[in-house]
């Protein structure tokens, strides 16, 4: 049997502000709004064991302290006007915290349908803090921690820093401790340098990179689609979602990587960016590349949402594997120096581009959600078989399917797991069948795997 309560946390006297959103908040805020009621896909979700349990009172007063380290969790973001979005950083307040309480044995269960109650609605950003708490209490004791997230509140990277830092504060840290050892951007911070002359700068440097590249890319990648007449007859067609989950990538990247003399980043994007070529027909590939946007200490340690889109255009990517490697480092290097601007004046400028026939095709999107602390065998250990045996352990699999997403034809995602890298992806069955799926996974696989091989022939 499960019961339900209703418990509060309380914020006083925390860092309060009112000021323009952040390129971030905007770009995300833009997208979640158009969403209506898919939107709670983007929030993010965490179902937190607690070893060993605690008091309720505790995990209350740990989050407290994290509300009070960073102001993205309780902002709010209102619109101003056509072109306009004001964030509002509350210093007080008051965050309703859901509290089920069943035996021990069924906290995964109760943890996980109490997750999907907290980040299967949409949030009210002009209304609510972005951030929702959840409590598995068991014989009095917490037993699992369920947090959900706005998207405006935070991306990837930022969810591994609010992970990290609540880890800390349950040892004992508090806000303050943690701010002085490691300063964190501020959203209301990072507003004011966006809109400070240096910061118009750098939003007008992005824009035209961005539409000089557009201008030089291919209007079409996909040269021959799968099933052009789907476009028209299935307008709600769903796109499959495939995963390649790969030991081998997991060692051979690392050994490519170091042989080129580029990052493991770099290897895959330019693997990915030769095998589109190669089956599409099109020398030059382009994608819109996920960027973290936290080259700076204080960015580095910031939970909120600063990721946005590079503008990636590899030319004549279908010639050699290590040549389209080695010169994706430099290409990628300067586009993701153009990868902060406001996204709204962008949507603007690529608009105009696309009405006049001059814009590339732009709908393949590359995210290498990463984080370079975390690595494959931190748990399992590396390996003991050989590179050519571990090929054999891949694992291709097809969890689920999409709602078509716009501009959107193809959305490969880079993930770590225990022992191995993951390629999730997705894709527009009009542009590319399941079968051209598969081929585009195992080739980025099979091309890093073969050089890695023939590495060890040296």
């Amino acid at each position: 049997m499960t019961t339900v309560e209703e418990r509060t946390i309380g914020l006083d006297c925390a860092r309060a502000g009112t000021g323009p959103a952040t390129w971030g908040q905007r770009a995300i805020w833009g997208v979640v709004t158009r969403l209506g009621a898919d939107a709670p896909r983007y929030n993010l979700r965490l179902d937190l064991p607690l070893t060993p349990p605690r008091p309720a009172s505790r995990v209350l007063a740990d989050l407290t302290e994290l509300l009070r380290m960073h102001d993205s969790l309780h902002t709010r973001l209102l619109p101003d006007g056509d072109d306009g979005l004001t964030q509002v950083v509350d210093g007080t307040g008051e965050l309703s915290v859901e509290v089920r309480r069943c035996p021990a044995e069924k906290a995964p269960g109760v943890g996980e349908t109490l997750m999907e109650e907290l980040a299967g609605r949409s949030f009210d950003h002009a209304r609510e803090w972005p951030f929702r708490v959840g409590l598995v209490e068991c014989d009095g004791l917490v037993h699992r921690l369920v947090l959900a997230a706005s998207h405006t509140a935070m991306d990837l990277w930022g969810e591994g820093r609010m992970l990290r830092d609540l880890r800390l504060i349950e040892a004992g840290e508090s806000a303050e401790s943690l701010l002085a050892a490691r300063p964190a951007l501020q959203p209301l911070d990072a507003a004011a340098v966006q809109a400070s002359p240096l910061g118009r700068r750098r939003d007008e440097a992005a824009r035209r990179y961005w539409c000089e590249r557009l201008t030089a890319g291919p209007r079409r990648i996909f040269q021959d689609p799968a099933a052009p007449e789907r476009a028209v007859t299935d307008p709600g067609r769903l796109f499959p979602n495939a995963l390649l989950r790969s030991p081998a990538l997991a060692v051979a990247v690392e050994r490519v990587a170091a042989d080129l003399g580029v990052s493991d980043a770099a290897v895959l994007l330019g693997a990915a960016s030769h095998q589109l070529a190669r089956m599409t027909g099109s020398s030059d590939v382009l994608f819109q590349v996920v960027v973290s946007n936290r080259f700076q200490p204080a960015a580095a340690e910031s939970v909120s949402t600063m990721a946005q889109e590079a503008v990636f255009l590899l030319t004549d990517a279908d010639q050699d594997f290590e040549d389209a490697v080695r010169r994706t480092r430099s290409v990628a290097f300067t586009a993701f120096r153009h990868a902060g601007y406001d996204k709204w004046a962008l949507d603007r400028e690529v608009a105009r581009l696309v009405e006049r026939g001059e814009a590339a095709d732009h709908s393949c999107w590359w995210n290498d959600t990463r984080d370079p602390a975390d690595g494959p065998f931190d748990t399992t250990g590396r390996p003991g078989a050989a590179l050519g045996e571990l090929s054999a352990r891949t694992e291709l699999t097809w969890p689920t399917e999409f709602l078509p997403r716009k501009n959107v034809s193809v959305a490969v995602d880079v993930l770590t797991a225990p022992g191995a890298l993951e390629l999730a992806m997705t894709a527009d069955p009009a542009v590319l069948t399941r079968e051209g799926m598969e081929r585009f996974l195992r080739g980025v696989e099979e091309s890093v795997v073969a050089k890695a091989l023939a590495l060890e022939e040296r």
